[in-house]
């Protein structure tokens, strides 16, 4: 017969245990593009102080997505461990980050594009697609998320759905570096993003046996956003709208 402290014990100890989820496993596979392409180009040569001379606003936009990425891990190991209540109120933090990765996102991309407007590049047209689809992408989605904060099944996938739109950059970095290459591998970008996107997919199929419409808007969103991209950054008109928009952009 057990007796009243191990009878008491054994929930708690259960409940101190961590339970990793798909989606926890999934921000560390975000996680390990984001920290390991930018670790390289950004991390360590800062570390190392061989970082060439950047704007502030280049590590302020550093400091704001690297806290992002951390957030991200955070918060589906606070529900690992079954720590809802801290999951919410960290949440409300999230908010405030989410719209700061908004906004610095699009200043530090138009930014670049400003410096190379004379002298464009395929990768200038590429760079100013995906952060107009990075902004759009994942407002839209995270707004989906917040709206569904009281529907866990619907919030937890439009979390992940809303980070592919932004993990372009690190994905480059992370394949460009060992590869030495100097434009952006576009293809093997889109790939990386497809493979996330069918696992979200995938886990859901299993774990519920439907795909719901939610889901299939942020999957839509990055088959779409792939489709257009060569046809948009190959047009004339998105070159001239390239380079009147990043003519607005000064910094001193």
């Amino acid at each position: 017969m057990a007796t009243p402290s191990t009878a008491m014990g054994a929930p708690r100890s259960q409940a101190r245990s961590f339970q990793p989820s798909f989606f926890f496993w999934m921000t560390v596979v975000m996680a390990v593009f984001v920290f390991g392409g930018f670790g390289m180009t950004y991390l360590f040569p800062l570390a190392t102080g061989t970082l060439p001379t950047a704007p502030p606003v280049v590590h302020l936009h550093g400091i704001v997505f690297m806290s992002w990425m951390i957030l991200l891990l955070v918060q589906p190991a606070l529900i690992g461990f079954r720590s809802v209540a801290l999951h919410r109120s960290v949440g409300t933090f999230g908010i405030a980050l989410a719209t700061a990765i908004m906004f610095m996102g699009f200043i530090t991309q138009m930014l670049g594009a400003a410096h190379s407007r004379e002298h464009p590049t395929p990768n200038l047209y590429n760079g100013v697609y995906l952060g107009i689809m990075a902004v759009t992408g994942f407002g839209t989605m995270f707004t989906l998320a917040m709206r569904n904060t009281r529907r866990p099944e619907i919030h937890k996938r439009m979390i992940l759905l809303a980070m592919l739109p932004v993990l372009p950059p690190g994905i480059h970095r992370f394949y460009m570096v060992p590869l030495g290459l100097t434009a952006f591998p576009i293809l093997p970008m889109y790939l990386t993003l497809d493979a996330m996107a069918i696992a979200i997919l995938i886990q859901q199929w299993r774990s519920a046996r439907r795909i719901s419409g939610y889901t299939m808007f942020g999957v839509a969103w990055i088959l779409v956003q792939q489709s257009l991209h060569y046809p948009v950054t190959h047009s004339q008109w998105f070159a001239d709208f390239v380079y009147a928009l990043s003519g607005m952009m000064h910094y001193r």
